[in-house]
Protein backbone atom coordinates (compact mmCIF):
# COMPACT_ATOMS: atom_id res chain seq x y z
CA UNK A 1 0.00 0.00 0.00
CA UNK A 2 2.66 2.63 0.67
CA UNK A 3 4.17 2.15 -2.68
CA UNK A 4 0.96 3.15 -4.46
CA UNK A 5 0.73 5.80 -2.36
CA UNK A 6 4.14 6.74 -3.11
CA UNK A 7 3.67 6.57 -7.02
CA UNK A 8 0.62 9.04 -6.79
CA UNK A 9 2.82 11.51 -4.65
CA UNK A 10 5.55 10.94 -7.38
CA UNK A 11 3.77 13.32 -10.48
CA UNK A 12 3.03 15.94 -8.08
CA UNK A 13 6.87 16.26 -6.69
CA UNK A 14 7.61 16.00 -10.27
CA UNK A 15 5.13 18.78 -10.96
CA UNK A 16 6.95 21.12 -8.08
CA UNK A 17 10.18 20.81 -9.31
CA UNK A 18 9.80 22.09 -12.59
CA UNK A 19 7.85 24.75 -11.63
CA UNK A 20 10.49 25.41 -8.70
CA UNK A 21 12.95 24.73 -11.69
CA UNK A 22 11.07 27.73 -13.91
CA UNK A 23 10.59 29.96 -11.27
CA UNK A 24 14.58 29.63 -10.51
CA UNK A 25 15.20 30.60 -14.32
CA UNK A 26 12.02 33.39 -14.26
CA UNK A 27 14.13 35.07 -11.26
CA UNK A 28 17.47 34.87 -12.74
CA UNK A 29 16.10 36.39 -15.90
CA UNK A 30 14.40 39.12 -13.88
CA UNK A 31 17.04 39.67 -11.44
CA UNK A 32 19.58 40.83 -14.49
CA UNK A 33 16.78 43.22 -15.58
CA UNK A 34 16.10 45.21 -12.87
CA UNK A 35 18.69 44.83 -10.22
CA UNK A 36 22.06 45.12 -12.68
CA UNK A 37 23.12 47.58 -14.84
CA UNK A 38 22.26 45.08 -17.97
CA UNK A 39 19.95 47.85 -19.95
CA UNK A 40 21.55 50.80 -17.83
CA UNK A 41 25.18 50.47 -19.23
CA UNK A 42 24.59 47.51 -21.98
CA UNK A 43 27.32 45.15 -22.05
CA UNK A 44 28.97 46.09 -18.93
CA UNK A 45 28.06 43.94 -16.63
CA UNK A 46 28.56 41.09 -19.22
CA UNK A 47 31.73 42.17 -20.54
CA UNK A 48 33.57 42.40 -16.81
CA UNK A 49 32.17 38.95 -16.20
CA UNK A 50 33.78 37.48 -19.63
CA UNK A 51 36.76 39.19 -18.74
CA UNK A 52 36.90 37.85 -15.48
CA UNK A 53 36.33 34.45 -17.12
CA UNK A 54 39.37 34.79 -19.33
CA UNK A 55 41.69 35.21 -16.38
CA UNK A 56 40.41 32.14 -14.26
CA UNK A 57 42.25 28.94 -14.67
CA UNK A 58 39.32 26.82 -14.08
CA UNK A 59 37.91 28.11 -18.04
CA UNK A 60 39.15 25.17 -20.30
CA UNK A 61 41.24 26.80 -23.71
CA UNK A 62 38.24 26.45 -25.78
CA UNK A 63 35.93 27.90 -24.37
CA UNK A 64 38.59 30.86 -23.50
CA UNK A 65 38.50 30.94 -27.26
CA UNK A 66 34.85 30.60 -27.54
CA UNK A 67 34.49 34.11 -25.24
CA UNK A 68 37.20 35.97 -26.72
CA UNK A 69 36.44 35.29 -30.68
CA UNK A 70 32.39 35.28 -30.32
CA UNK A 71 31.08 36.27 -27.36
CA UNK A 72 32.87 39.78 -26.66
CA UNK A 73 32.65 40.81 -29.97
CA UNK A 74 28.49 40.31 -29.48
CA UNK A 75 28.41 41.22 -26.18
CA UNK A 76 25.37 43.33 -26.71
CA UNK A 77 23.37 41.02 -28.74
CA UNK A 78 23.77 38.58 -25.24
CA UNK A 79 23.30 41.43 -23.04
CA UNK A 80 19.83 41.30 -24.12
CA UNK A 81 19.48 37.56 -25.36
CA UNK A 82 20.34 36.21 -22.41
CA UNK A 83 18.17 37.73 -19.85
CA UNK A 84 15.16 37.28 -22.16
CA UNK A 85 15.62 33.96 -23.02
CA UNK A 86 15.57 33.28 -19.15
CA UNK A 87 12.51 35.56 -18.49
CA UNK A 88 10.90 32.79 -21.57
CA UNK A 89 12.73 29.65 -20.25
CA UNK A 90 10.80 30.59 -16.75
CA UNK A 91 7.56 30.84 -17.54
CA UNK A 92 7.37 28.17 -20.07
CA UNK A 93 8.58 25.95 -17.60
CA UNK A 94 6.16 27.39 -14.55
CA UNK A 95 3.36 26.71 -16.88
CA UNK A 96 4.38 23.61 -18.72
CA UNK A 97 4.52 24.85 -22.31
CA UNK A 98 7.57 23.48 -24.51
CA UNK A 99 8.41 21.51 -21.33
CA UNK A 100 11.50 19.96 -22.76
CA UNK A 101 12.89 21.55 -24.94
CA UNK A 102 12.78 24.25 -22.23
CA UNK A 103 14.76 22.00 -19.94
CA UNK A 104 17.03 21.41 -23.08
CA UNK A 105 17.88 25.09 -23.38
CA UNK A 106 18.35 25.48 -19.71
CA UNK A 107 20.73 22.94 -19.60
CA UNK A 108 23.02 24.41 -23.20
CA UNK A 109 22.86 27.66 -20.75
CA UNK A 110 23.58 26.23 -17.88
CA UNK A 111 26.92 24.29 -19.65
CA UNK A 112 27.91 27.64 -20.79
CA UNK A 113 27.68 29.11 -17.20
CA UNK A 114 29.31 26.15 -15.63
CA UNK A 115 32.38 26.34 -18.43
CA UNK A 116 32.55 30.12 -17.59
CA UNK A 117 33.97 29.18 -14.59
CA UNK A 118 31.31 29.70 -12.28
CA UNK A 119 30.49 26.88 -10.24
CA UNK A 120 28.55 26.95 -7.09
CA UNK A 121 25.65 24.83 -5.27
CA UNK A 122 22.89 27.12 -6.77
CA UNK A 123 24.54 26.40 -10.13
CA UNK A 124 24.77 22.33 -9.69
CA UNK A 125 21.31 22.25 -7.70
CA UNK A 126 20.19 23.89 -10.57
CA UNK A 127 21.62 21.24 -13.13
CA UNK A 128 20.86 18.59 -11.66
CA UNK A 129 17.47 19.33 -11.10
CA UNK A 130 17.44 19.42 -15.16
CA UNK A 131 18.30 16.08 -15.76
CA UNK A 132 16.24 14.83 -13.16
CA UNK A 133 13.14 16.40 -14.99
CA UNK A 134 14.43 14.97 -18.29
CA UNK A 135 14.15 11.35 -16.36
CA UNK A 136 11.09 11.76 -14.66
CA UNK A 137 9.62 13.31 -18.11
CA UNK A 138 6.13 11.03 -18.25
CA UNK A 139 5.57 12.78 -14.62
CA UNK A 140 6.71 16.32 -16.22
CA UNK A 141 3.41 16.56 -18.13
CA UNK A 142 0.64 16.63 -14.98
CA UNK A 143 -0.92 20.52 -14.90
CA UNK A 144 0.91 21.02 -17.68
CA UNK A 145 -0.10 23.42 -21.01
CA UNK A 146 1.30 21.30 -23.13
CA UNK A 147 -0.98 18.08 -21.70
CA UNK A 148 -3.77 20.29 -22.18
CA UNK A 149 -2.57 21.58 -26.03
CA UNK A 150 -1.77 17.65 -26.56
CA UNK A 151 1.88 18.51 -26.69
CA UNK A 152 3.38 15.95 -24.32
CA UNK A 153 3.29 13.63 -27.64
CA UNK A 154 4.90 15.66 -29.74
CA UNK A 155 8.06 15.76 -27.90
CA UNK A 156 8.29 11.69 -27.14
CA UNK A 157 9.68 8.64 -28.96
CA UNK A 158 7.06 6.20 -29.67
CA UNK A 159 9.08 2.66 -28.67
CA UNK A 160 5.87 0.84 -29.63
CA UNK A 161 6.82 -1.10 -32.28
CA UNK A 162 4.47 -3.79 -34.29
CA UNK A 163 4.99 -7.31 -32.51
CA UNK A 164 4.80 -9.78 -34.98
CA UNK A 165 3.73 -13.57 -33.54
CA UNK A 166 4.93 -16.42 -34.80
CA UNK A 167 3.21 -19.58 -34.94
CA UNK A 168 4.45 -23.22 -34.78
CA UNK A 169 3.71 -25.94 -36.97
CA UNK A 170 1.55 -28.66 -35.40
CA UNK A 171 4.40 -31.38 -35.56
CA UNK A 172 6.58 -28.21 -33.78
CA UNK A 173 4.05 -27.86 -30.90
CA UNK A 174 3.70 -31.68 -30.34
CA UNK A 175 7.23 -32.32 -30.44
CA UNK A 176 7.78 -29.51 -27.59
CA UNK A 177 4.62 -30.87 -25.57
CA UNK A 178 6.40 -34.57 -25.58
CA UNK A 179 9.46 -32.95 -24.15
Amino acid sequence: MKISKNIRVLPSLIVLMRVLFGIGWLLAGVTKLTERSWFKEPGLFLSEYLMGALQNSNVPNFYKIFIENVVLEHVIIFNYVIPIVQIILGLFLVVGLFTIPSILVCLFMHINFILSGNMNLISLVLYTNAFSLIIFRKNLYHFSLDKHFKLATLFTINRNKKETTVSMSPNKEKLLSNS
